[in-house]
């Protein structure tokens, strides 16, 4: 959350200016892949952050039912309010979506919709104990790929997608997972055209797809999994800090061997299975580094900034989301138009993004120290 409503620290430009002026140099070039999502294939850091909202909400889930269970919840009422939380998020998603570009009225990619799909079919698994949600998770990722490969895609390319494009990105690849061209993309063209859409849906053009919820079910239910294991007392700490390394590193591995197999792709635009289970993986990895570092080591003092983002996450979203450029605009409105030029022009985006993000981390944190959470 830190990193996205800070704006990547507006590293990404910074790096993209350092390339411009040393074009020969590999550091710059690997640091701004990491702050940037891949073109199509691959995977870095940023394509790390959406997965790990959707791990963290799985985690939480089975300490929310846990509670309302001791509250005296009914099922019925906890099934009541499951559903509610997803309709809400599915509408916060489609207006975070569209508010800036009225010709995509409805769409299902932004990550809060995502969430929202993803919640209720998640629900059905908490509590259901490790097998049962490894079965309907693995699932999730079989019925995926079935869909694209018996689906086949399209030999034509996609809306938006040139021939130079292609030659350097579908390269390698089989059609059934080029941009634009895949049965996620054929059921967005029939499924948005049922709206009443300003114009007729013809494509997304970074390639998401609504149909990325079903892979991404995997990494809500590992969240889950993890959050029971982390939970467990029958285990300690070290046993639990061993398990959470092999899974996390052994989901990288397969992930990683099927997106070089030719079976499946890593792409992120689209979820692929491989996809899933390499980001899955790192999001377990990174569970278990805090683990090690806040719950053995107790370390836990650093935290407080990212505790108070946590607090008021979808406050935080929210303002990430819609705020941003005005608040940039108030610092150079009181503070003149080139404050965040006083070290020069490469990193003005550094500044700007990082007084935004800190800006809203002062708001959270006020939020914070008044006991006001936004919650749903």
């Amino acid at each position: 959350m830190i990193c996205l409503s800070w704006g990547g620290f507006g590293l990404a430009k910074f790096c993209d200016l350092k390339m411009q002026a040393h074009p020969e140099s590999g550091w710059w070039r690997f640091l701004h892949a990491q702050l940037d999502h891949g073109p199509w294939a691959g995977w870095g850091f940023w394509d790390l952050i959406m997965p790990a909202f959707i791990f963290m909400v799985g985690m939480a889930m089975p300490f929310s039912q846990a509670r309302r269970e001791r509250e005296g919840h009914t099922r019925g009422r906890i099934v009541r309010h499951t559903l509610i939380r997803s309709g809400v998020l599915i509408l916060l998603g489609i207006f975070l979506a569209s508010h800036s570009r009225p010709k995509d009225a409805w769409t299902l990619t932004n990550t809060l919709a995502q969430i929202g799909l993803c919640y209720p079919l998640a629900a059905l698994v908490v509590g259901r104990g490790f097998r049962v949600q490894a079965i309907v998770a693995s699932g999730s990722l079989v019925v995926t790929w079935l869909l694209f490969v018996l689906h086949g895609g399209s030999s034509q390319l996609g809306p938006g997608v040139t021939p130079e494009w292609a030659a350097a990105h579908h390269a390698g690849m089989s059609q059934a997972w080029w941009k634009c061209s895949n049965v996620a993309h054929a059921f967005d063209v029939w499924f948005l055209g049922l709206f009443p859409q300003n114009a007729p849906f013809v494509a997304n053009e970074g390639g998401y797809q609504t149909l990325n919820f079903l892979p991404s079910l995997f990494t809500m239910i590992g969240g889950i999994a993890c959050a029971d294991w982390v939970r467990a007392k029958d285990a300690d700490a070290s046993r639990k800090l061993r398990v959470m390394l092999i899974a996390g590193a052994a989901l990288v591995l397969v992930g990683e061997i099927i997106g070089h197999s030719g079976l499946c792709p890593l792409v992120k635009r689209i979820w692929t299975p491989s996809f899933g289970l390499v980001c899955t993986g790192m999001c377990v990895l990174m569970l278990a580094a805090f683990h090690y570092i806040v719950d053995m080591r107790g370390w836990k003092r650093w935290t407080f900034p990212l505790m108070v983002a946590g607090a008021n996450s979808l406050a935080l979203y929210m303002m990430s989301q819609l705020l941003k450029p005005w608040v940039g605009g108030l610092w150079q409105r009181y503070l003149g138009k080139d404050v965040f030029l006083i070290a020069g022009p490469e990193p003005e985006s550094v500044l700007r993004c990082s007084a935004i993000g800190f800006t809203f981390w002062l708001v959270v944190y006020w939020m914070y120290r008044n006991k006001f959470f936004v919650r749903i």
